[in-house]
This record gives structure tokens, sequence and C-alpha cells, in this order.
């Protein structure tokens, strides 16, 4: 009975959350941290948390096609997850190769238009795990309708590093000018596949650090992050639409900022010369939400007043 209802309160609480959530994210990005510890717990081994995550994985992709989110970048493997032990390394490569092969043999998959991506140092991976990312990806080439990131052997810094040493080589080599080296550049060099900029971080496992995951396309963006206490294998559709919410409010608060400096703008130039005012308010405008557009010529009729006056 308690069972019963406690499920009956959580799909209600799901209910409140979606009605709380607006447009939404495009890009979400997931740390998928505790599969051992969930493992530990459970007294299971290691592997045992990890096939129990890949079943999140999958549920979180049908939340994203529920919520119209575009992209979806999971951090399967870092640069430093090749310190663990040889005995656990296989079996994750075991799991990663068999899930890519899997995932483009689904109906699912295909029925969704998903293109599977891999970013990461992929020439460090085992050759069949490259294979199966070769396969993975040359399947699913065509599709544009969701993007599925799998980070394997990814570390934010080194792609960084990478990224700079490949820009002062083609300036070195007469390809670009020093003077051309703008974001467009760096983004051309980084990774093997493009990401668009990250609206929101989830990080699961309690950790609160965000592990040189995706540094230049997160931090850049001013990206949400949301870190929440159940291990990835535990990670449910509620926690989910909580980061979805954390989202939603940073992205107010960032709106309600942009709204408060145009409408500085405004009367600042106002003070000085009204007809550039005017010009600055119709550029402003374009930029804001409908709300922050409203303020901008709110301010702006406010000052044509007391210029008539």
């Amino acid at each position: 009975m308690f069972g019963w209802v406690r499920r009956g309160f959580r799909r209600a609480y799901e209910r409140v959350l979606h009605r709380e959530i607006g447009d939404g994210p495009t890009h979400v990005a997931i740390i998928q941290d505790g599969n051992r510890r969930y493992a530990r717990k459970r007294g299971d081994d290691a592997p045992d948390g990890h096939r129990a995550g890949a079943q999140t994985t999958e549920n979180v992709l049908e939340w994203c096609e529920e919520l119209g989110i575009e992209e979806l970048t999971l951090y399967a493997f870092s640069t430093e997850n090749f310190d663990r032990p040889p005995e656990e390394r296989e079996h994750l490569f075991d799991l990663f190769e068999n899930k890519l092969y899997e995932s483009v043999r689904s109906e699912q998959i295909h029925d969704r238009e998903v293109a599977v991506r891999v970013i990461g140092e992929v020439d460090r991976l085992p050759e069949r795990v490259r294979d199966a990312v070769e396969y993975a990806e040359s399947e699913t080439a065509d599709y544009d309708k969701f993007t599925l990131n799998i980070a394997l052997a990814y570390g934010g810094r080194a792609e960084l590093l990478s990224a700079a040493r490949d820009v002062c080589h083609d300036v070195e080599a007469g390809k670009l000018s020093a003077d051309d080296v703008d974001v467009a550049a760096v983004d051309a060099h980084l990774s093997r596949q493009p990401v668009r900029d990250v609206d929101l971080i989830i990080r699961t496992g309690g950790d609160e650090r965000i592990s040189n995951f995706l540094p230049w396309h997160a931090n850049g963006n001013e990206a949400a992050v949301y870190f929440c206490a159940p291990y990835w294998p535990e990670f449910s559709k509620t926690d989910f639409l909580r980061g979805i919410r954390t989202y939603e409010s940073r992205e107010k608060s960032w709106q309600r900022t942009r709204t408060e400096r145009a409408v500085a703008l405004v009367r600042a130039v106002a003070e000085v010369e009204f007809e550039d005012a005017r010009a600055v308010a119709s550029r402003l405008r374009e930029q804001l939400s409908s709300s922050g557009a409203d303020e901008v010529s709110a301010e702006l009729a406010k000052r044509t007043d007391e210029t008539a006056d």
C-alpha cells in the first residue's frame, strides 16, 4: 500500500515540476557519477553498478524527448579513468562496445533520428571500442533531430590544449592569421565532433564539482549546474526535472540582469542624446525577452515624456 502511495505522490510531484518548466534547455550534459558506490551499497561488484547505470541512460533519453531537449552529452569515461584497475577498465570497454552496437541496432534510435557521436581521445581506446564508435557514428550520421554525445577518454583541459596547439600550427603554417583567431577558430579545432554550447550540467552522486567537463562549451555560456545526491543508477525523472528547474531559475535571473542593464543603458544615453537612445533601445529590444523589451520601451517612453515636458 505504501509503495502505491509513494508512486502516486511521485507522479503528482512530476506533474507539478512539469508545470514549472518553460521552454527548457537545448543542451544538457550529465556527469554520471556513483555507479561503483551504488554497487558497493548493495554488496555488488563495480560492473553491476555500471550495468544498472546503463538503464538510467536509456531513461534519460526518453525524458529528453518528452521535454524537447535537442542535445545530450554524457560523461562516460574520463582520461583519469584510465588509472582504474585493469579488470574494471576492461569491463567498461566491453560495456561501451556492446551499448554502442545495441543503440544503433535499436529501432528507437532510428525512429527518433538520433545522431550518436563520441567526443574525446578516441585513439586511446581499445580497437574494438573504436570500431564500435565508427559503426555507431556512421550509421546515424544523417540524423539531426537529436544529438547524443558520449564523452569517452575525455578531458576538458586536454581538449583545450590540443585545440590551442592546432590553432598555433595553422598560424605558423600560414593557414590562419593571428588576427583571425576567434571563438569560431577555436571551436573548429575542439573535439572530433561539433558540440553546441551547454545550457545545463547535471552531476549525480553528491560531489559538487564539474571534473574537467566541457569547460569551453559550459563556462562560456554560463551554464547552470545542478548537483544531486542520488547515485547514477538511482537518478529519477524527478531529479531530472529538478535539474531543468534549476536551469529555468538561472535563465530568469540572467534575463532579469540583462534587462536591468539595458534599461540603465537607455537611461544613461537619453540623458546625453535622445536620438541615440532611440537607436540603442531598438537594438537592445531585439536581444531581450518580450518582457525585457517592454521594460526598455517603457523606459524610453518615460524619457520621451520627460523631454516633452
